[in-house]
């Protein structure tokens, strides 16, 4: 039987999928936010921020590269 493939399925099939790491963060981002606001913190997650999944071990070496030399580069920046 083929599918009707309808806006509503297509934003079924890419959507998060349950219990996956997508999902969690989400969740994660979501109820820090909400207590933040309950409370009155002064809290907002930073703008035009991506999320990343490292998912294997020279993905890591290279982010903890980044990290560890990307502040040597600032003063290059036109914005510092």
């Amino acid at each position: 039987m083929q599918r009707l493939y309808t806006k509503t399925n297509k934003m079924a099939d890419i959507s998060p999928k349950p219990n996956s790491i997508s999902t969690i963060v989400r969740s994660f981002k979501s109820a820090v936010t909400k207590n933040c606001n309950e409370n009155n913190l002064p809290f907002e997650w930073q703008a035009r921020f991506h999320d990343h999944i490292i998912r294997d071990n020279d993905e890591l070496e290279r982010i903890q590269h980044y990290i560890i030399n990307n502040p040597g580069n600032w003063e290059k920046d036109n914005l510092f």
